[in-house]
């Protein structure tokens, strides 16, 4: 960074005016704005955030008033972070929200370029239908609807069905590749029976004459909670808990071993009771839900508790720790494998 206090007024004053003179040919000056745009760490307006269910709950019933799913479209409550308000993003490169289909309710079909996950929170069996096959919901399941997939979900259940809603809006509109359809139909056409993406590529098997789809996402739409949990516990039973993580597993696309999409990664971990997670920290901002029990999250400058169906979001490269009384579940999604594939992830274990 320049100086500016060593030089002298009629320096100084020159420089502005070439400054000026070439801003007006629609020129700057890379000296001025170089220690900005290439910093030693991660610096962003990002800040770590938490987000209380009950309190998301009572304005999602609120908003049920107000307005149905059809009027919206999708009836959501953007979890805007606190230093980005206003550019609808919980980090730089990733988009949060709360859905809520009340019971008869059906959102209507669309497709967009963007990539969307959902946490099932709260319900059991109503549906979401993804390019023609429909995945039952309940809680903690985890779902994909991939870049340009039609999608539409409803709800013939007795209760209200509630997710939060995971896309790459923020890079898809840095990259200017942002693009919608509406369908001509409330809903979709059932194509396929319930399951039938997991009876074709679940079983470690695929279709003889299966090519990757454009989108390079998982032809897995559904992934179950119980499938997940076992998993977990399998891990607990056979080994000791990673210092950072707890046990921590990814959630993959079966026949490439890559992420179930490819701009978003989800993960999920058990931190065993009485566990006190090592200092970590990580280049991707990560947003986190709490499936079971409870955490305390410190980070330099925040402490709190979250407890079920909570969110929270950590930063790129802020430094955080996780304790628990009792056995807990984390769900958490980041923009990790886009910066894999770039070469730009980066982590530090007992980061103090």
């Amino acid at each position: 960074m320049l100086n500016e206090k060593q030089l002298s007024p009629e320096v100084r004053a020159e420089r502005e005016r070439f400054y000026e003179k070439i801003g007006r040919d629609d020129y700057a000056p890379l000296w001025e704005q170089l220690h900005n745009l290439v910093t030693k760490v991660p610096t962003s307006d990002c800040r770590t955030a938490h987000w209380e269910y009950a309190k998301a709950r009572a304005y999602l019933d609120e908003a049920g008033e107000l307005i149905t799913a059809k009027e919206a479209e999708r009836r959501v409550l953007i979890l805007e972070n606190p230093g980005m308000r206003g550019k609808a993003a919980i980090t730089p490169a990733l988009y949060a929200g709360l859905q809520m289909i009340l019971p008869g309710e059906v959102a209507p079909a669309h497709r967009h370029t963007q990539s969307a996950l959902r946490l099932i929170l709260e319900g059991d069996g109503a549906f979401t239908t993804v390019d023609g096959e429909q995945s039952l919901m309940k809680r903690g399941d985890f779902i994909i609807t991939p870049s340009w997939t039609w999608h539409d979900h409803g709800n013939h259940t007795g209760q209200p069905m509630v997710w939060l809603d995971g896309l790459d809006v923020p890079m898809v509109a840095m990259l200017d590749a942002s693009f919608a359809e509406s369908g001509t139909t409330e809903a979709q056409a059932f194509l396929r029976p319930s399951g039938d993406s997991s009876l074709r590529y679940g079983n470690n098997m695929a279709p003889i004459d299966w090519q990757p789809p454009a989108n390079k996402a998982s032809p897995l739409f559904s992934y179950s909670y119980a499938n997940a949990g076992a998993s977990l516990a399998a891990m607990a039973a056979s080994g000791k808990p990673d210092a950072c993580h707890g046990h921590k597993l990814r959630y993959l696309n079966p026949l490439t071993g890559g992420s179930a999409m490819p701009t978003i990664g989800a993960y999920i971990q058990q931190l065993p009771a009485g566990f006190a997670s090592a200092p970590y920290r990580c280049s991707a901002g990560t947003i986190f839900a709490v499936i079971e029990g409870g955490v305390t999250v410190t980070t330099q400058d925040k402490t709190f508790n979250a407890g079920p169906n909570d969110v929270f979001v950590i930063p790129s490269w802020v430094a955080h720790e996780f304790r628990v009384k009792e056995n807990t579940v984390l769900f958490s999604f980041s923009d990790r494998p886009v910066q894999e594939a770039l070469g730009l992830w980066r982590e530090q274990r007992d980061a103090r």
